[in-house]
């Protein structure tokens, strides 16, 4: 607020050319700023000895925590995974059905859930305190659900128009179309929950308040050694490779100017890198694909940033995955879907078409990604454009 010049005291002359008073402004309309942090003294005991090596400035150091969130997240993980091949609720790993996609999903939330719970409570945070806060949540979701379906239906129908997808018969009839639609619905929303809680929540917000320059460089050459030790050559790695290059000048850039983004930009690059890096073991896979989740995996630590929260990357990731494979009927990772709305197959060039991959395999998927960079920056503006000024 402007300061208000105070009227003329009764008291004094009229011609009075006293310095003009601050006028308190109300407390309903300027927020209270918060408190610095406190700088850690020479004696302060939690900054000594071998309490330094734990604990910093904001709690548990940010390695220490994503070392006990993946030693917890993987340990329930194989406990989960073991209970449900027990009571056969699930197939191998190229059984791409209803059913054990359902329980598999299940099984990876509830293991983000338990480790993210724990180390929350260790590091004293609420589970929601990782990337999930923020205005208009729903809003977010929503618009982002509109964008993933629309970006990906954008794909399909260049791959089409350019004679590398051919549409055959509809494979779902009568009540079937909405039943299908709405349990394959339920299976991507866990599943984008599940990889966004895990990247774009707990991971992104994690090393964002612990990680530099260098940490991300130590921990890309970590990833391309041992991807480099693989005892059988697998050009698929070269998608990880590339994602390592581009961000290796930007984000240095970003560290000698001292930009105080610097640390968020990092933990986006590691965290796209990692992205990337789980997709290798989807079976039929490509170096493009690789590219592509770790390209995607970028634009939703982008949309983090410009919204304030996963909510956009969540909707984005489950109404991209939905119309992949159960509307459109498309290959997805190379796995081919059952119980689709429409069925598809690739033709021509793999690297136009996608090949057994599907359209993620494809080079023209980086244009629906980029599509995808555009429509959040331009959705953010026009979302801050329309909160109303009192808010």
């Amino acid at each position: 607020m402007e300061p208000e010049n105070q009227p003329p005291s009764t008291a004094a002359p009229a011609a009075s050319q006293a310095e003009p008073v601050l006028s308190p402004a109300p407390a309903n309309l300027v927020p209270a700023e918060p408190a610095p942090p406190a700088q850690p003294g020479p004696n302060d005991e939690p900054y000594r000895g071998l309490h330094w090596i734990f604990i910093g400035p904001q709690g548990l150091r940010a390695g220490w925590s994503v070392l006990l969130f993946l030693l917890f997240f993987y340990s329930f993980e194989y406990a989960f995974v073991i209970a449900i091949f027990y009571f056969h609720l699930i197939g191998g790993a190229d059984d791409f059905t209803l059913r054990s996609e359902f329980f598999g999903e299940v099984a990876s939330v509830l293991s983000l859930l338990v480790a993210v719970g724990l180390v929350g409570l260790i590091e004293g945070r609420r589970i929601l305190a990782y990337n999930l806060t923020g205005p208009r949540r729903t809003q977010h979701f929503f618009f982002g659900l509109a964008a993933g379906f629309i970006a990906l239906s954008a794909l399909i129908g260049v791959l089409a128009a350019g004679g590398w997808l051919h549409f055959g018969p509809v494979a779902l009839s009568g009540a079937a179309i909405f039943r299908y639609a709405l349990l394959w619905g339920c299976v991507f929303l866990l599943g984008a929950c599940f990889e966004e809680g895990e990247f774009r929540c707990y991971l992104l917000f994690t090393l964002n308040r612990g990680i530099n320059y260098w940490w991300a460089l130590g921990i890309c050459a970590y990833f391309c050694t041992r991807l480099a030790m693989r005892p059988h050559y697998d050009s698929n790695v070269w998608g990880v490779y590339a994602v390592v290059l581009v961000g290796l000048i930007p984000c240095l850039l970003l560290h000698l100017r001292r930009a105080p983004s610097s640390g968020f930009w990092c933990a986006a690059w590691v965290t796209s890198i990692y992205f990337g890096d789980v997709h290798l073991s989807n079976p039929g896979e490509t170096w493009i694909g690789i590219f592509a989740a770790a390209f995607i995996g970028f634009v939703f630590c982008v949309s983090v940033r410009v919204t304030g929260s996963a909510w956009w990357a969540i909707g984005c990731h489950a109404g991209w995955d939905w119309g992949e494979t159960y509307f459109y009927g498309t290959a997805d990772s190379g796995l081919t879907p059952q119980g689709c709305y429409l069925t598809s197959s690739p033709a021509g060039n793999p690297l136009w078409s996608g090949g057994a991959v599907g359209p993620e395999g494809s080079v023209l998927v980086l244009g629906a990604i980029l599509l995808l960079l555009v429509v959040v920056l331009v959705y953010a503006r026009w979302s801050a454009r329309a909160t109303p000024a009192a808010a």
